[in-house]
């Protein structure tokens, strides 16, 4: 097997970490796949290897559900108040900001992000997230209803109940930080829980994973399943979990649905996007350039809510896509561990390849690259160049489709009619986010209100905060990630009724 020599920048508590191989994490212990099998995970900056890890199997995903489902039904974890739930969360917080500058590192050379953008965004976000949700534990609560019939003298009231062993399958772009968005709520509300994350990007979580362990968390409590597609699906459809919370593609999205369908688990997906930007001709351009460019190409535009349909005024198209393009010819690309990338590359050889051919289809098509097209040779790893396509229809693969890439489609309007303008948002499949850029706050709460998506931005893109429920309309998905409502997904609720 050929290792890579690591980067120099790497220090030496991640270089150890990166450079052995990794396990799964089962009741407690790491070990390896019951069948020996691993798989190589590699550097997109550079296209080598940089470690292997194990393969989780059918039998691996018995062993792990099994723990699980020991430590819910019978272990300590549901012995444990929700105070001291509560309290591990604070530790695990503690833990990952003591290690933080780690798990940049891990980050950035394993899914190829900024570490810049790592350390903003990925490990604090995360930091922040298991705080919040360790507040939460000691929170969940019902209602005491009123019996509303005549002829009888009734107490009742509701609780919320830990629905119990959880499947969460979590995404390339940000693996950390979406594994602790799953975790700790669920943790926060009594699961446990069976995480899987993407097979591109593995090693963040198994770095949690033994920090998790070192909290003090029973064992069983959280168990860490590396793996492919066929792990995934066995998660999904095992009839002793619960529960599946899935982010990803809508296509995979429709098989999780179906997988789970043989028990009736309770399902949460945040799938795909495709959010417009809306630009009306009183907007501040100073703000609409720069908010709109990094809507798009933060994270190599591997967001699902990044904005990539710009719609704006032909008053002021022309200005704005001039901007835009500008912002795209000054991104600086490089690999993520470099202090001055701000733009890394894509995820896999495979992405990249996926996102080429659609800015091909839509040249062919009759659309015009207005600045970038195409893959950037740089030291073997899969770049590719932030790009503005002009002259797309609405019906274009371009348009309609998610292309999860850094390339924006841009189309001017001349309607100021604002049932017309939203209806040009609204023409997609997804429901996911929206941007609405204008002066005018009347017109502003008016657009969103006729956008059809779980997630509006007025003079902003990509905001976010842990209090603040995330999620979609439509094909976009099911159930909303953090604030309150995520704990619907984690959560049932029983009703009970005293005769007095």
């Amino acid at each position: 097997m050929n290792i890579l020599v690591l980067d120099d920048r790497l220090k030496p508590t991640a270089r150890s970490f990166v450079g052995r191989r990794g396990k799964l994490m089962i009741d407690g212990v790491f070990v390896d796949a019951a069948s020996g099998k691993t798989f190589p995970v590699y550097n997109p900056a550079s296209a080598t290897i940089l470690t292997q890890a194990a393969e989780a199997g059918q039998e691996d995903v018995d062993r792990a559900v099994a723990a699980a489902r020991q430590a819910f039904d019978d272990g300590p974890w549901r012995k444990l108040s929700t105070s001291e739930r509560g309290q591990l969360l604070w530790k695990l917080a503690q833990l990952v900001e003591k290690n933080s500058e780690e798990f940049a590192e891990i980050e950035a050379i394993d899914s190829g992000k900024a570490i810049t953008v790592a350390r903003r965004v990925d490990v604090a976000w995360s930091i922040e997230m298991l705080r919040y949700m360790a507040g939460w534990a000691t929170k969940i609560t019902g209602q005491t209803i009123p019996f509303n019939r005549s002829g009888g003298d009734y107490f009742c009231y509701t609780t919320r109940e830990p629905v119990g062993v959880v499947a969460q399958i979590i995404p390339f772009n940000f693996p950390l930080l979406i594994a602790v968005i799953k975790l700790a709520p669920a943790l926060a509300a009594g699961c446990t829980t069976i995480l899987k994350p993407a097979e591109q990007t593995p090693l963040s979580a198994l770095r949690l994973g033994e920090l998790i362990l070192d909290a003090g968390f029973p064992p069983g409590v959280v168990n860490i399943l590396t793996g492919g597609p066929a792990t995934g699906a066995a998660l999904a459809s095992h009839g002793q979990v619960d529960a599946v919370a899935f982010t990803g593609s809508t296509a995979v999205g429709k098989k999780i649905v179906a997988a789970a369908a043989g028990n009736l688990k309770k399902v949460q997906l945040e799938l795909g996007g495709k959010a417009p930007a809306i630009v009306f001709p009183d907007a501040d351009l100073d703000r609409v350039i720069p908010g709109v460019s990094h809507g798009i190409f933060f994270n190599q535009g591997q967001t699902c809510c990044a904005g990539s349909r710009l719609f704006a005024h032909r008053k002021v198209f022309d200005r704005v896509l001039e901007g835009v393009c500008a912002y795209a010819s000054r991104i600086r690309l490089g690999p993520g561990l470099d202090e001055k990338t701000e733009m890394g590359p894509l995820v896999s050889d495979s992405h990249a390849s996926r996102v080429e051919g659609y800015v091909a289809s839509g040249t062919q098509d009759g659309a015009r690259i207005a600045v970038g097209g195409g893959r950037v040779n740089k030291d073997g790893g899969y770049y590719f160049a932030p790009t503005v396509l002009t002259e797309t229809r609405p019906q274009m693969k371009v348009v309609q489709e998610e292309i999860f890439g850094p390339v924006l489609v841009a189309e001017p309007f001349d309607d100021d009619d604002l049932e017309s303008i939203a209806q040009v948002g609204n023409d997609t499949v997804f429901g996911l986010s929206a941007s609405v850029w204008t002066r005018d706050l009347g017109i502003a709460h008016k657009t969103s209100r006729m956008l059809k998506a779980g997630t509006i931005w007025i003079n902003c893109h990509n905001v976010f905060d842990g209090g603040l429920p995330f999620g979609g309309f439509k094909q976009s998905g099911w159930g909303r990630e953090m604030g309150f409502e995520v704990l619907h997904n984690y959560t049932e609720v029983k009703t009970t009724i005293a005769a007095l």
